[in-house]
């Protein structure tokens, strides 16, 4: 028997090593404070706990559908690590490859309620020198890190320190035998004194196999404009999935493999758009970790293109709809349902707070009797 593929289409050959995980994901998380009542940080009187951090989330939101995710990463002796380790343990995440530090914080940070986007929004980080800042390569468990069908990394960690940034560069090495490296750009303005720093998230993609990228990003962050440009620019990743906001997402994605050399842009390429779903938004944080939580969940079911995109904004809608960056989302059931809707009843979608509970019995335009996914949750399949 063969096991999937961790590098492309093909299954890889008898004997080798059966990945423990579905995904691994490293990298940092703290603890978040989300004010009960609006208003401004100076003026919000109390704050509820929740946790927050790009991969951690990713891992967590796959864990509630029933994949198998292991996060890495690092956080202090104090008892906002405890928390931590607990809150993403409840997930069902395996988190007995993150170290505690005994000389360096947890990190934390508050935020208002409002949209990200506005101008009235506010965040307060409090994570420099934080633990999850000294990672290391040479600190980190390989075989742990290396254990899944998929490694999920993210631009926010590059610019937690030097040392991270040597992590995640040899993380996107191509090496023979590597898991699928799964790379969420996730470029935030206020972690780079420098603007033209950057751009070395651009040399980290370059690495990855999966690059997920909203458009927005790309220009700010690359002076890239428009789906195409970004698969120009990324000619060695075998899929990227370029994020359009309210418009939708389009995936490029390799249709044979270059044997790991780089090649002409847009060459054996297929490229798939879906329009994103209309929500009724609480809040717009952690939509894009959902999202990719969503595109990698169909990718490890060996599901279509366009299933995978529809999944991401499926997934990406939950997050929407709630005001932490943890949203739980739709049933696999439900989900193919949605995801099997023809064009016109997927554009009719409007969701709404609480659509996630909803019984798929009662949603009039599914088809109780049909089942698009085509395999079992548990069989094997390539992850590209």
């Amino acid at each position: 028997m063969t096991r999937p593929s961790n590098t492309g289409d093909t299954p890889a050959p008898d004997g080798a090593p059966v990945p423990d995980v579905d995904v691994v994901c490293l990298g940092e998380s703290m603890v978040t404070f989300l004010p009960r009542l609006p208003g401004r940080l100076a003026d919000v009187p109390s704050f509820d706990r929740a946790i927050g951090g790009a991969e951690s989330n990713v891992a967590c939101t796959l864990a509630r559908t029933g994949h198998t995710t292991r996060w890495i990463s690092r956080v202090g002796t104090d008892g906002f690590g405890d928390h931590l380790l607990a809150a993403i343990a409840d997930c069902g995440v395996d988190v007995g490859h993150v170290r505690r530090d005994p000389l360096r914080p947890t990190g934390v940070y508050f935020r208002t309620a409002g949209d990200r986007a506005t101008d009235t929004h506010e965040v307060a980080y409090y994570r420099a020198g934080s633990a999850a800042s000294a990672m290391t390569a040479a600190e980190l468990d390989q075989a742990a890190l290396h254990a899944g069908r998929i490694l999920h990394l993210s631009g926010i960690t590059a610019a937690l320190s030097a040392d991270c940034l040597g992590l995640l560069r040899e993380l996107t090495t191509r090496r023979p035998g590597r898991p699928l490296v799964s790379f969420d750009v996730n470029y935030r303005p206020g972690l780079w004194r420098d603007p033209a720093q950057a751009r070395v998230l651009l040399e980290l993609a370059r690495g990855a196999d999966l690059v997920f990228v909203g458009d927005d990003e790309a220009r700010d962050a690359w002076g890239l404009d428009g789906p195409r440009a970004l698969r120009e620019a990324l000619p060695e990743a075998h899929t990227v999935v370029v994020k359009q906001g309210r418009a939708g997402a389009t995936v490029f994605r390799r249709t044979r493999e270059p044997g790991g050399l780089a090649r002409e842009p847009g060459d054996d390429d297929t490229a798939t758009f879906v329009p994103a779903l209309r929500v009724d938004l609480v809040a717009a944080t952690g939509a894009g970790d959902a999202f990719a939580a969503g595109f990698l969940s169909a990718t490890l079911r060996g599901l279509p293109d366009r299933t995978r995109l529809r999944y991401g904004h499926l997934w990406a809608a939950a997050a929407l709809t709630v005001p932490g960056d943890l949203a739980t989302p739709p049933s696999r059931p439900y989900a193919d349902r949605l995801a099997a809707l023809d064009d016109p009843a997927w554009e009719r979608l409007h969701l709404a707070p609480g659509w996630t509970d909803a019984d798929p019995e009662d949603d009039p335009d599914a088809d109780p009797d049909s089942d698009t996914s085509g395999r079992r949750a548990d069989e094997e399949v390539p992850t590209q």
